[in-house]
This record gives structure tokens, C-alpha cells and sequence, in this order.
């Protein structure tokens, strides 16, 4: 059985570390967010893991907990974004924001992945970082509970596309809705499926 995250990296380096972590790369629709948190070593809620290893109550109850005990950041890239950009430099604009939101220098950014944005903060990118790094996973959940509910409001603007459960993945569901109902301003026109639905329109 796998260890959970732990300090480990945090403690090597200067504070305040702040993890960095994002959810939303790869949905066919919605944004993609980021979240960036700077957890308090004495108030740290147990439980924290990489938020696909975690159940929907589970993240729930730690992103309260996070809200409460942590500093947080939240950075959010739009659809028009994604498709102006591409995913990959709207995800690092995600991430930059969330780490502004914090309103505090950082002594370092762990970030998770293999490439870091072009950014003035000193930083490091942490392969597999949601599961070795307990603030890089505290970020990961605010991330994955921030977009979700997102989408979940979003799925009643635009009902019929399952948004409540898949969050915008490209579920047979999903497109089996883009089949029936074509695509909303929420679809990422620049993912060739989407970009596929509107030539076919």
C-alpha cells in the first residue's frame, strides 16, 4: 500500500512553501483550474492524498477543513483562453493567477508535473508531486472540488450534457449529448472532438 504525501520536501526548503496543483486538462468543456495552498504544519488536517485517490465525500470534508486551516489560492483559465493559448500555457496561467491569489511572497513553489510556469517565483517541478507532496495533494483537492462545482453549476445552465457527473470528460454520455444537442460556448472548440461537432455543423 502506498504512503500517503508527507512533508518531506517541504521541510528541505525556505517558507512559506506553497503547492501548486490543477484540475481540468482534459475535459472536452469548462475551465481548468488551479490551486495553490501554503498548509500550516501544526493544523494540517489528516487524510490529505492526491485527490484521485480520494472518494467525493472525502475531498468535500478535507476542502472545507483546507479553507479553514490553509492559505489558499484559486486560479482559473476560461474556455476562450484554452482555445487561444492551447491547454498547456492556459494551465500555467491558471496556476500563475492561483499563486497571485495568495497575497504572499512564497520562498518556494512546488508544483505538480515536469515543467513549471515562466514565472518570477522560485520553484520545482515534482513529478507525481500530488503523491509525495502533502501540499501539492491539499492543492490538488481544492482544485478538483473547485472546478467540479463549476461544472455542477454550469450543468444547469446547459442541461442534458451530464456536467453534474462527468464534469465535462468526454464520457459516452457527453458525447452522445454532443451527437443530439451540439456544442455550448463551454466546449473547448480547439479539442478536435469539438472542433470535429462544429465543422459538421
Amino acid at each position: 500500500m502506498a504512503k500517503p504525501p508527507c512533508f518531506r520536501i517541504e521541510r528541505e526548503l525556505a517558507m512559506p512553501v506553497v503547492g501548486v496543483d490543477e484540475a481540468g486538462r482534459g475535459p472536452l468543456a469548462g475551465p481548468v483550474v488551479a490551486a495553490a495552498v501554503i498548509l500550516d504544519r501544526k493544523r494540517c488536517p489528516r487524510g490529505i492524498d492526491d485527490s484521485k485517490k480520494l472518494c467525493l465525500e472525502m475531498r468535500e470534508t478535507l476542502y472545507g477543513k483546507l479553507r479553514q486551516v490553509a492559505r489558499v489560492g484559486i486560479g482559473i483559465a476560461s474556455v476562450e483562453e484554452i482555445d487561444r493559448f492551447n491547454i498547456f500555457w492556459a494551465t500555467m496561467l491558471a496556476m500563475t493567477r492561483a499563486v497571485e491569489a495568495l497575497g504572499v511572497e512564497p520562498g518556494m513553489v512546488l508544483v505538480d508535473g515536469n515543467r513549471c510556469p515562466d514565472w518570477r517565483y522560485p520553484s520545482r517541478a515534482v513529478v507525481e508531486g500530488d503523491a509525495r507532496s502533502r501540499s501539492i495533494a491539499a492543492a490538488s483537492i481544492v482544485a478538483k472540488v473547485t472546478r467540479d462545482r463549476i461544472m455542477m453549476e454550469e450543468a444547469r445552465n446547459f442541461p442534458g450534457y451530464g456536467w453534474e457527473t462527468n464534469k465535462g470528460y468526454g464520457t459516452a454520455e457527453h458525447q452522445r449529448a454532443l451527437d443530439r444537442l451540439g456544442p455550448t460556448p463551454l466546449h473547448r472548440r480547439s479539442f478536435a472532438p469539438i472542433r470535429q461537432h462544429m465543422l459538421a455543423l
